[in-house]
Order: C-alpha cells, then sequence, then structure tokens
C-alpha cells in the first residue's frame, strides 16, 4: 500500500497526538505562563515595573542620584516597550494560529478521507464505536465549517475563545504599568525611599494574590515566591553597586 502523504509515514493516531503537540506549543509560547490574556499582561507589567523601579531607587541611593529624574524617565521608557512587547507577542502568536488554521483548512479540502480516519481515532478513543460511530463522523464531515472547528479542538487542541486580542493585552499592559506609577509617585511622596519601597512591596503582593486566585494556586505561597525573588534582585543590585563604588574608592 502506497504511503499516505498527509500522515507522513505515521498512522492517524500518531499524527493527532503530534498535532495536538503543535497546538500545545501555540497555547504555552506566548508568555511563557500558566496565566494569558489581560490579566497576566496587566499583573506582570505592574509588577515588573514595581521592582524595576526599587532596584533603580536602589542603585540611585547607592549612587546618591536624584530619583526623581531617573525613575520617571525609565518608567515611561519601560511603558512603552512592555507595551509594544505584549502586543508583539500577541500578534506573533495570532499569526502562529492563523497559519494552523489555513492549514487545517486545505487539510479539509485536499485530504478528506485521512481528516475522516482522524476523527475516527479521535471519537473511538471517547467511546464511540460501530454505527454510532459512523453516524457522529457523518455528521461532522457534512458541514466544512463545523468540521474545521472540531478538528481545531479535537486535533490541535486549540480553544479560540481563550485567544484575547494583542491590543486588548497591550492595553491591559499599559494600564498595568500607568497605575504601578501611580502608586510608586504616592509612595515617592510619602518618603523618596521607603515609600518607594513600600509601595513597590504592596503592588508585588496584590499583583500575586490575584495571578494566584486566577491560577486557582496557593496565595500565601504566590507572595512569597514573588516578594523573595524581588528582594534578592533588589538587594543584589544594591550590594553590588556599594561594592563597585568602594572599589573605585
Amino acid at each position: 500500500m502506497a504511503e499516505n502523504p498527509h500522515f507522513k509515514g505515521k498512522d492517524a493516531l500518531t499524527h493527532v497526538i503530534d498535532a495536538r503537540k503543535k497546538g500545545k506549543e501555540i497555547m504555552e509560547e506566548a508568555h511563557g505562563a500558566p496565566i494569558s490574556g489581560g490579566t497576566f499582561a496587566f499583573c506582570e507589567a505592574a509588577n515588573e515595573a514595581a521592582i524595576l523601579s526599587v532596584i533603580i531607587a536602589l542603585i540611585s541611593y547607592a549612587y546618591n542620584l536624584p530619583i526623581l529624574l531617573i525613575l520617571p524617565v525609565f518608567l515611561l521608557g519601560y511603558l512603552i516597550w512592555k507595551s509594544g512587547r505584549i502586543a508583539f507577542l500577541g500578534y506573533t502568536k495570532l499569526e502562529r494560529l492563523h497559519r494552523l488554521i489555513e492549514e487545517e483548512r486545505w487539510e479539509i479540502e485536499h485530504s478528506r478521507d485521512q481528516e475522516r480516519k482522524e476523527l475516527e481515532e479521535l471519537y473511538a478513543a471517547k467511546g464511540f464505536s460501530g454505527k454510532l460511530l459512523d453516524q457522529v463522523i457523518d455528521v461532522l464531515m457534512a458541514d466544512d465549517n463545523r468540521l474545521l472547528e472540531v478538528m481545531l479542538k479535537e486535533e490541535l487542541g486549540l480553544t479560540l475563545e481563550s485567544f484575547e486580542h494583542p491590543l486588548k493585552e497591550a492595553t491591559c499592559a499599559f494600564v498595568g504599568v500607568i497605575a504601578a506609577t501611580l502608586l510608586l509617585g504616592i509612595g515617592f511622596f510619602i518618603h523618596p525611599l521607603e515609600g518607594i519601597l513600600s509601595f513597590a512591596a504592596l503592588i508585588s503582593v496584590s499583583c500575586s494574590i490575584l495571578s494566584a486566585k486566577r491560577e486557582k494556586n496557593q496565595v500565601f505561597n504566590s507572595v512569597i515566591w514573588s516578594l523573595g525573588i524581588a528582594a534578592l534582585a533588589a538587594l543584589s543590585a544594591y550590594f553590588f553597586s556599594q561594592i563597585l563604588i568602594n572599589g573605585i574608592r
């Protein structure tokens, strides 16, 4: 029997498993985190703005530099970079998604027999058999648009409703940086250094709680990890600055 080019030498079930891996990659690649979309973009941007501001503030304090002149300029640059970065990653993800959709649409139009075999494997694994299996497959194969939706979900494991528009994610990141900037500004006017540290910790804790609740993870562990990593990064930058200052002197 001639080798089927659609399956590339594999059986239908192996082909489906490989396709599911492709779908999983596109679901995970955009941010490398369990949550995605506007919530993730907001929390990530706000948390990063707060932590990086603490690092900038501590370095400025170590070198006796004017925090009020440095921090706003940094936050403006970060605001533009982070929003643009989130939008770029979102559009990259959508580009790959559209490519997979078009590939699947082409397969439906040109390899219907193979698509039917894939469906038979998928629904047989769900417990369908005999005439019921044939009836289900016949119904799905009768409409190309419905078949495309089913193949995207069953073969590639994609849930299109979970994809948010890149501009929405970028806007959430923008708002996250603005919110962090306003809170850090309040902290600065309370006290130039301690106020920034306190409000940055508040932002980090709040974002950790929101993310943990969204992921249904333990809030306490999320907060401890977030604060611990932030403190380690900030103190490392500060003490290294002190070492450099003492070395120059």
